[in-house]
């Protein structure tokens, strides 16, 4: 009876052992209460907008911040400057020619974290048929319960220049500037670690 006491006794721990201390957590981003917009110079004043569509996925390694991951695709076409004529013209091959390239692409390949809450995402941003690589700051601004019972989401914010000429996007350059001013505001749902997980909201 003893022997078999402790085999079994041996058997949790060995099982415990080889559970993860801390597993990494993955949120899929809302897009309801999560916003991607930007700023430009026109003339001599801003121009500004957002994209309405757009989702993605986060993962975070409490642990090994290095393992984890930022994915994120945007529907080009959902661009809205509040003018009709001229998201239009923003949506043409002058522009972001959204019917040869419908998606604006980030896939982050390293991600750092420089000070307590602060990180810098690494990764590259496809838009226009063009591919470069970036470093977004990012804050992370913790968790919290959701609105229902038993969920959870978690919140970043973020802000960067890139010159819209690095991707092709040249059309007006001098009466509209090439460097843009783009801010992100997320928020993300943390998804149930099994098969049927569901965000949570």
């Amino acid at each position: 009876m003893i022997f078999r006491s402790r085999h079994r006794l041996l058997s949790a721990l060995t099982l415990v052992m080889a559970l993860p201390l801390f597993a990494a957590d993955t949120y899929k981003i809302d897009a309801v209460h999560s916003e991607a917009s930007f700023r430009i110079r026109h003339l001599v004043s801003k121009a500004s907008g957002r994209f309405a569509q757009f989702q993605g996925t986060i993962v975070v390694d409490p642990v090994h911040i290095g393992k984890s991951s930022v994915e994120v695709t945007i529907d080009a076409a959902s661009i809205n400057t509040a003018s009709d004529a001229r998201d239009k013209h923003l949506r043409s091959a002058d522009f972001f020619d959204v019917e040869k390239f419908p998606t604006i692409t980030f896939q982050s390949t390293h991600v750092k974290e420089v000070a307590k809450g602060k990180l810098e995402v690494t990764g590259t941003l496809t838009m226009h048929g063009v591919a470069k690589t970036i470093v977004i700051p990012m804050s992370n601004l913790g968790t919290s319960p959701g609105m229902k019972p038993g969920t959870v989401v978690a919140g970043f914010e973020g802000a960067l220049k890139l010159n819209r000429s690095d991707y092709g996007i040249k059309t007006y350059l001098g009466p509209v500037g090439d460097e843009v001013e783009i801010s992100l505001n997320v928020e993300a749902g943390k998804v149930d670690p099994t098969p049927q997980g569901v965000p949570h909201a």
